[in-house]
């Protein structure tokens, strides 16, 4: 990961191999910071908008060189957009814009002045920390399956300067991006693990992650449940999904303790297919490769973990894993089967794709059967209709509960990680009753989404809980300034945020 300090100085007299200035859109005079790197180079900048070449658009750039009159050889200038509308995303993307730029250019040394630092009422410490973000955020690339990384290591950004003129923020600003690199690194983790193949990332391999995590820091444990163990659990419905899996199931139990043992705790459940063919009732091959994403709840749950205590956040967490493949082997479950689930309800099979809110059914019931939670949030690609209903960017968000799903949306505003509220609708519980057991895994293609929901909350029962469907922003195909085609680690900021608030 790249290095980023925090450097007490004027922008105008930092050595690097890059500079970074922000304008915003319709400034014709450049003032601060890029006022003075502008004097210093004589009114290049103050040039470059005469002539129409630089507007101050949002995201817009310019790069000027220097010619040795100030000690940084180039000059990036960033545009913020209209002022009016200048918020903490802006600064995430400008950031991420001027690193990708700096890598691009095969520089090593970057400085940048805090976008936002000195805009209208922007909070300092937020602004410092947005723009850390964004550097780390935008910088990401998977490429471990790549025969030949020596391009991509000569284009890394190898330090990021974020410079500061007043020495009394320094403090501040070094406590904003050790946060910043604290979450950069859940999220990290969480894409690093959605991107890799899924005869790699198993549900043995994300076990491995779960203990080397444990291992790694003193206030998380973890406990890996075998085939065995959760029979004896009496964890019918996960066991049944992993009836056609090569590799075992694992039930993964991490534990991240940051305040009193009395205090309860936050729990998070995470869906872990590590491969999703659909089982008997199997997908149509065409995109399927796009199923080993499926384990996406898994991975935003372990990355959170590590991003929380990377922090030290004054909280108790739990996070909940069921990891499996859903393949359509000989010994696969079938439609028609009735599974027992872990609180005692029996399930009948209607789909074999259904296989997530299978694994959740056990996940949620060994949460209320040992936690007194605060709150508990689970987190899934479960469904393609929530894709249909809401698109590729925003995850659908289910709960009965007003408080928590204010708390949830909040965190997801702060961190421009959208989520919309879908209703619970009672009514539609019709279309998952069953003639032959408790409840029926799929209540069929028409809100379908809502009826996933609904079976789970047969299994949350009286818990405080919410449900968080991120079928659709768990993976994109058209790279921002913040997240590179693939996946996008969508979950841990929100949660991350969700968690420093409660404390």
């Amino acid at each position: 990961m790249t290095e980023i300090r925090a450097v007490q100085g004027s922008i105008d007299r930092v050595d690097s191999d890059l500079i970074v200035v922000n304008l915003f859109e319709g400034v014709s005079s450049p003032t601060g910071a890029t006022g003075a790197v502008d004097k210093a180079l004589d009114g290049a900048i103050s040039e470059v908008i005469r002539v129409g070449d630089f507007q101050g658009k949002r995201l817009e750039t310019a790069l000027l060189y220097t010619r040795d009159a100030i000690p940084a050889k180039r000059v990036l200038i960033v545009g913020l957009g209209k002022r009016e509308d200048f918020d903490l995303q802006t600064v995430r993307e400008a950031a991420a814009i001027s690193a990708s730029r700096a890598r691009d250019l095969r520089i090593e040394r970057m400085a940048t002045i805090v976008h936002g630092g000195g805009a209208g009422g922007m909070d300092y410490a937020e602004a410092a920390a947005a723009t850390a973000e964004g550097i780390l955020l935008g910088l990401y690339r998977f490429d471990a399956d790549k025969k030949s990384k020596e391009d991509s290591k000569r284009r890394e950004l190898k330090t990021v300067s974020i410079v500061e003129l007043d020495g009394g923020k320094i403090p501040a600003l070094q406590e904003a991006m050790h946060a910043s690199e604290a979450v950069a690194m859940g999220v990290y983790r969480t894409r690093d693990l959605v991107n890799l193949p899924p005869n790699v990332a198993s549900p043995s391999y994300l076990a491995g992650v779960a203990l080397q995590i444990a291992e790694k820091f003193e206030t998380v444990s973890a406990t890996v449940y075998s085939r065995e163990e959760m029979a004896q659990m009496g964890m019918g419905a996960f066991l049944a999904v992993a009836q056609g899996s090569y590799d075992p199931p694992q039930f993964i139990v991490l534990e991240y303790r940051g305040a009193e043992r009395s205090e309860p705790p936050v729990v998070l459940v995470g869906k872990g297919i590590t491969f999703d063919t659909g089982g008997i009732s199997i997908k149509p091959s065409q995109e399927m490769w796009r199923m080993k994403t499926d384990m996406g709840g898994a991975a935003v749950v372990i990355g959170t973990l590590e991003a929380a205590a990377r922090l030290g956040l004054p909280v108790n967490l739990v996070g909940l894993v069921g990891a499996t493949y859903n393949m359509p082997d000989g010994n696969a479950y079938r439609p028609g089967d009735v599974v027992k689930a872990m609180n005692g309800k029996t399930i009948e099979v209607i789909s074999t794709d259904a296989e997530g809110r299978m694994v959740l059914a056990d996940l949620l019931s060994y949460a209320s059967r040992n936690y007194k939670p605060k709150s508990v949030i689970d987190l899934a690609t479960l469904t393609g209709g929530c894709v249909v209903a809401l698109g590729k960017e925003i995850a659908g968000l289910f709960t009965k509960e007003e408080g928590l799903a204010e708390s949830i949306t909040q965190a997801s505003k702060s961190v421009s990680e959208p989520v919309w509220r879908m209703p619970m609708y009672e009514k539609y519980k019709e279309l998952i009753k069953s003639d032959f057991a408790d409840v029926k895994n799929s209540g069929g293609r028409w809100a379908s989404a809502i009826t996933a929901a609904l079976f789970l909350q047969e299994f949350a029962e009286d818990l405080p809980w919410a449900h968080l469907d991120i079928a659709g922003p768990v993976w994109t195909d058209k790279p921002n300034p913040l997240t590179p085609k693939g996946a996008t680690g969508f979950g841990v900021r929100l949660l991350v945020k969700f968690l420093e608030n409660l404390s």
